[in-house]
């Protein structure tokens, strides 16, 4: 990306995120937010610079005054060709100047300010040397909400990647797997997700055998044999929103084990998915999933939290998990992925991007969830 974010997002879409963000931070007590280059920054102006960079780029929201993006002078004309630019102030500095002064008199020398969670600690610690008075606490840790709640067009976008997902596993489910290395299959997933439209590929996990008890397996050299479970998870991003699905599936006819299993994981996923509604709990749709697999004896074999926000990345708030409170609000969405993994011997996972509704959830992924036979 090279200073933009795409259609159909204008400076009014931009100056409104702004605003709804410096409300957020003024709720919850702070002076204002300082962003960094990331996906904050992408999200609320649409401008994610050319290059990671030293150069200090801050984007400063506080109420009572106009966004400023300060940035370095050599990137300012990427900047002010961002879609949310005419919503903005720019201050530039040269090279040779303290940026770090430049930035000073936009805050309050004794406010305590939300910053992004990917803002160098260079930086950090520049602001805290010029304005020692000033404190810090993480966006992600004050306004955890911040982009969670996704409008109708990013919705649209993120069902888009979604199908573009799920029309990747589609045509790979018809390709050879026994004999191919996990890193093969994994190159063709990465390819038909390129294909599909998608400009980045975050991951692309393959996962066989006794691999696929690992949620987070690196695709490496182990042949694929007849008769091998293989976990598959995948996604990244399309038009600047992600996608991200699992489908488990197995080589040959497996065992009645095996299809016991993944049947399992298959209630869990859909008892997960029946718990979104709005005002539930985060931690209801965790309970859901979890009881299922908990009442069948592999309580301790689902290691991980059921689900994540998924947007302008592809892990995001909210987070599906024992202890998050926050309740579900139409325009949330997120992942639905239990799991269960038997060291040694397998694993099974099957994964929905989920968005709230006003009176339920919409699944983003529709490949099928019962057991696929591949050769």
């Amino acid at each position: 990306m090279n200073g933009t974010t795409p259609a159909p997002f204008t400076a009014d879409d931009h100056r409104d995120r702004m605003a709804r963000a410096v409300r957020q931070a003024a709720e919850a007590g702070l002076a204002g937010l300082l962003v960094a280059p990331g996906p904050d920054l992408t999200w609320l102006t649409g401008y994610t610079p050319t290059a990671e960079t030293e150069r200090l780029t801050l984007l400063v929201l506080a109420p009572g005054r106009d966004p400023v993006l300060v940035v370095p002078t050599l990137e300012a004309p990427d900047a002010e060709r961002a879609p949310g630019a005419p919503a903005l102030t720019l201050r530039d500095w040269t090279d040779g100047k303290d940026p770090y002064a430049a930035t000073a008199d936009l805050l309050d020398p004794a406010g305590r300010y939300g910053i992004s969670d990917n803002t160098w600690a260079l930086h950090l610690l520049g602001l805290q040397s010029a304005l020692p008075g000033t404190s810090y606490a993480s966006v992600t840790e004050a306004l955890p909400m911040l982009r969670a709640v996704k409008d109708p067009a990013e919705l649209a976008l993120l069902a888009a990647a979604g199908a573009a997902a799920d029309a990747a596993f589609e045509e790979i489910r018809t390709v050879p797997f026994a004999g191919r290395r996990e890193s093969d299959v994994a190159a063709d997933l990465a390819a038909l997700l390129l294909r599909y439209g998608h400009s980045r590929v975050d991951f692309t996990i393959v996962a066989a055998g006794p691999n696929g008890a690992d949620p987070h397996h690196e695709a490496g050299d182990r042949v694929i044999a007849h008769g091998d479970m293989v976990v598959l998870d995948f996604g990244g991003l399309k038009d600047g929103y992600g996608s991200d699905t699992s489908r488990t599936v197995h080589v040959g006819e497996p065992t009645d084990e095996e299809r016991r299993v993944h049947d399992l994981v298959r209630a869990a996923q859909e008892a997960g998915f029946r718990a979104v509604r709005p005002g539930a709990a985060c931690q209801d749709v965790d309970r859901a999933a979890r009881a299922v697999i908990a009442d069948a004896g592999h309580g301790e074999h689902f290691i991980h939290r059921t689900g994540h926000g998924i947007g302008v990345t592809t892990h995001e708030p909210p987070y599906m998990v024992e202890g998050e409170e926050q309740p579900l609000v139409p325009g949330m969405c997120f992942s639905v992925e239990p799991g269960v993994y038997l060291p040694g011997r397998f694993g099974v996972r099957i994964e929905d991007i989920v968005a709230v509704t006003g009176d339920g959830g919409r699944r983003l992924n529709n490949t099928p969830r019962d057991m696929v036979i591949v050769d």
